[in-house]
């Protein structure tokens, strides 16, 4: 009942005790039962209930044991296991076990100390429950005999405090102090001794304790007394102090001390032992040589373990009976730096979002030493260049945070090399790694392989067709790197781009909706977006060029000669008179296809005399081989075949009907009799003729000089003659270009003139142009449409036919034409435009309307 009192009231002093320098301090008796209640931790600490759970609130004791835990539900501290404060601290005054306090989200460290009251739960006892003393009956009176002490693992008030002796008729009991407060009891001797009346003694010493109820421990005296040997041994010292290193080699001196004995012969000869209660952990250490006394180590010292040793030695003489002399030796051990020092995760490391501010707390670390001293002191070192810090907090207990910009993608996960090193000489260290992972933030938009494609695809395909895949990647991670493809809605010919192709959103394949005429569409650009699944996502644009390739899709289209009733058919009359290369006629045809695919050649498939008319490969003009005869039949049909140089060739067919006619050539005979008579009337006219044509003649020759200067002029500032199109459409819209594209592949030169506004429908004309033609028509064919042309190409081969070339514009729109052969041989033609600024000029075609004006008036 006593018992549960004072627990109790431990109890109550515990619930009054205060934090002391912001730590919170407890203090309960040991030997508690499991669940016992040590404080309300969670009131102590500022917490709310509920942040226990949610928090993760949880103990960890520095001891090793857990001897505590925490109730989740009230927030108290609980004892968790039996504390045995002899177990933990043994005789150290004070016992106070060390507890961390760990709360998550966010980290957060509490120390708290929970000192352990002693009770007076062990009685003292001895080592040995019997003492044998030999003792001379010529003992003098007052002579001291060291006895065995007693020993108490409790401390304060519960220590050993005193001894007893029973009642004796020889001896009394006296207690000596000794060094660091110990107190030894000593047999003294009050009356000589007398063997023949009573040989052997038999006293009981008794220790007690300061505890209430006091507890105690007993150990018999046995004294036998022993006849004459009057002398016994004696040290020089009765305690010797030395010290010895923890890294002392086995086999080395700690101490030779000296004893000696009055008397001769064997009475004086001495034996020197280790004291008869020398416990286990002494022995196994130490050895002692019997003849000289000498203590030499044969074991290995461990300063954290055992740190002094106390030896008790005896000197015993050979006489009989036999004398001892005592004495202590104290063998103190200095530290060595022999432990490194250790790094203690006090919370594992978590993973940090790679845009989380500096000071970020990643992990809890602490570090410790077994070694003393400045052996003892440890220091944390991180490499350099690592974006994390680590920040002190207190014994040393440390918090590693972030102290630099963090980017998953150059690394994903650091592992953090710690060095522990101490301070000892020479000093230890030992090295933890931290592996700490980088969450992912979408910071990194998806990027194309490249940022524009070319795609090459020839026209009338399959639609639903693959024409392209383009990829893209993103140097995130999980959702962040998944991406999805679009096309950005853009216009082709004011029809969105959607209706013609589609992507796949999973892979960028992009596929055709319908197949394409390269007739009608020649190029067109497809703006494709890449976006990650990231908040918010990202995204990155590409653009696809889809040039599309000409097929001979096309038949030749007869364009001369043609009749909506008759078709491809022509009548053509000739003169019998017809020489040899007399031109009949000349069949013109054009193809919707480009390049190769528009080459077109002519051919005679039939005729009623082959012999007598031929047809040019590549003009197609009709002249005669040989003269007309007057065996040759009247009526002539001739079936031309007109086809492309394309894969596969397509053809067409006009058919000639010639009517040979006599008397063709009468009427220009009599005209020429008529002029030919003289008469007054004519020779007026005649010298009217005579003076227009040199008025005429003059006025062109001034003309051409005009327009020769001006060319010279143009071409000093811009580097080119302008053939210009109305001044070039007088380039009042800049996004008008001019394309010219020359083809001389083959013997069928081809060029194409491509103009038009970026923004608006183009304007297209070919030509075919023969080099094996005395004459070359340069026809227009057609306006096409084309897609948006960024720059003016102007490409003129040095290859074209040795031919002059004019330029003229019909309707608005412009028209090359073949000068005669015999007037040059070849001429350059610059495609560049070359527009003077604010400079009004009189058109070539002005001129030339002007010319003829003139020559009107004059006729």
């Amino acid at each position: 009942m006593r018992r549960m009192w004072q627990t109790l009231w431990w109890h109550h002093f515990f619930l009054l005790w205060t934090t002391i320098n912001g730590q919170t301090r407890y203090s309960i008796p040991e030997e508690l039962k499991r669940g016992s209640v040590v404080g309300n931790l969670a009131k102590d600490l500022g917490l709310g209930l509920s942040e226990i759970f949610e928090r993760k609130l949880r103990v960890a004791s520095e001891a090793g044991k857990q001897y505590f835990s925490v109730d989740a539900g009230k927030g108290e501290l609980l004892v968790n296991d039996r504390i045995d404060r002899e177990a933990l601290c043994g005789q150290s005054a004070s016992c106070v076990l060390p507890l961390q306090v760990v709360i998550e989200d966010p980290l957060q460290l509490h120390r708290i100390e929970v000192e352990i009251r002693d009770i007076n739960d062990n009685s003292p006892s001895f080592l040995s429950n019997e003492l044998s003393l030999k003792l001379a009956e010529s003992a003098a009176v007052g002579t001291r005999f060291p006895l065995e002490s007693a020993t108490d693992p409790d401390v304060g008030s519960n220590s050993l405090k005193s001894y007893t002796l029973s009642k004796n008729e020889c001896c009394s009991l006296r207690i000596k102090e000794i060094e660091g407060g110990k107190t030894v009891p000593e047999l003294v001797l009050d009356k000589p001794l007398d063997r023949e009346k009573k040989a052997v003694h038999k006293i009981l010493l008794t220790g007690l304790d300061g505890g209430s109820p006091a507890r105690s421990g007993t150990s018999q005296i046995i004294i036998n007394v022993l006849d004459i040997n009057d002398n016994f041994p004696v040290f020089e010292k009765n305690v010797y102090r030395v010290t010895l290193g923890e890294k002392s080699m086995r086999g080395a001196a700690v101490i030779k001390p000296k004893a000696t004995d009055a008397d001769e012969g064997l009475n004086g000869d001495i034996e020197f032992s280790f004291g008869s209660r020398t416990p286990d952990s002494v022995l196994s250490v130490f050895d002692i040589n019997t003849l000289t006394g000498e203590i030499t180590l044969k074991g290995t010292l461990d300063y954290e373990t055992t740190r002094s040793y106390d030896i008790d030695l005896t000197a015993k003489d050979k006489g009989s009976p036999e004398m001892q002399g005592h004495c202590r030796v104290q063998v103190d051990i200095s530290d060595y730096n022999d432990n490194p020092p250790e790094i203690v995760f006090t919370s594992q490391p978590k993973p940090v979002r790679e845009d989380a501010p500096g000071g970020t707390v990643v992990a809890l670390i602490s570090a410790r030493d077994l070694d003393s001293g400045e052996n003892g002191k440890v220091t944390l070192q991180l490499p350099k260049g690592s974006p994390f810090t680590l920040k002190p907090s207190f014994s040393n207990n440390y918090a590693l945070v972030t102290s630099g910009a963090l980017d998953r993608e150059s690394f994903s996960e650091y592992n953090i090399e710690i060095t522990a090193t101490d301070s000892g000489s020479p000093p230890l260290s030992s090295k933890k790694v931290i592996p700490v992972s980088i969450t992912d933030v979408n910071d990194n938009p998806p990027a194309f392989t490249q940022p524009s494609y070319n795609v090459y695809l020839k026209e009338n395909g399959v639609p639903g067709s693959i024409l392209y895949s383009v990829s893209a990647s993103d140097r995130d991670f999980g959702e962040n790197a998944k991406i999805s493809y679009s096309i950005l809605d853009s216009k082709v010919q004011d029809v969105s781009v959607s209706s013609y192709v589609y992507i796949n959103s999973d892979n960028g394949s992009i596929y055709s909706m319908h197949s394409f005429d390269y007739e009608k569409l020649k190029v067109f650009q497809i703006h494709v977006q890449a976006k990650d699944q990231g908040s918010p996502s990202l995204s990155g644009n590409a653009t696809v060029h889809v040039f599309i390739l000409d097929q001979n899709d096309n038949a030749p289209a007869v364009i001369y000669p043609s009749s909506a009733a008759l078709g491809s058919f022509s009548q053509q009359r000739m003169p019998r008179s017809a020489k040899a290369a007399h031109l009949l006629t000349k069949v013109t045809a054009v193809d919707a296809d480009s390049g190769h695919n528009a080459w077109i050649s002519y051919r005679l498939a039939e005729a009623t005399d082959a012999s007598l008319f031929t047809v040019n490969l590549y003009t197609g003009e009709v002249r005669t081989k040989r003269a007309v005869s007057e065996q040759d039949d009247s009526s002539q049909r001739l079936l031309i075949e007109i086809k492309d140089d394309g894969e596969p060739v397509r053809s067409a067919t006009v058919t000639v009907s010639v009517l040979l006619e006599d008397g063709l050539h009468e009427p220009i005979l009599d005209l020429r009799q008529k002029s030919a008579e003289p008469s007054q009337k004519g020779g007026r006219v005649t010298l009217y003729l005579i003076v227009s044509l040199a008025s005429v003649s003059v006025l062109s020759l001034l003309t051409f000089l005009i327009l020769a200067v001006k060319c010279i002029r143009n071409s000093r500032s811009s580097g080119s003659c302008c053939m210009r199109r109305s001044d070039c459409d007088e380039y009042k819209n800049p996004n008008r270009n001019l394309q010219i594209q020359l083809n001389t592949d083959g013997p069928i030169k081809y060029v194409e003139v491509l103009g038009g506004d970026m923004l608006s429908q183009s304007q297209s004309f070919r030509s075919c142009m023969s080099p094996m033609s005395e004459y070359s028509d340069f026809t227009l064919i057609k306006p096409s449409s084309t897609a948006d042309f960024k720059e003016v190409i102007s490409v003129l081969d040095a290859s074209l036919p040795d031919s002059t070339w004019t330029f003229e514009s019909q309707q608005g729109r412009p028209v090359w034409k073949p000068c005669p052969p015999a007037e040059t041989s070849s001429i350059t033609i610059n495609s560049s435009c070359t527009v003077p600024k604010k400079e009004s000029s009189v058109r070539a075609r002005d001129w030339i309307l002007i010319d003829f004006c003139i020559l009107f008036f004059f006729l």
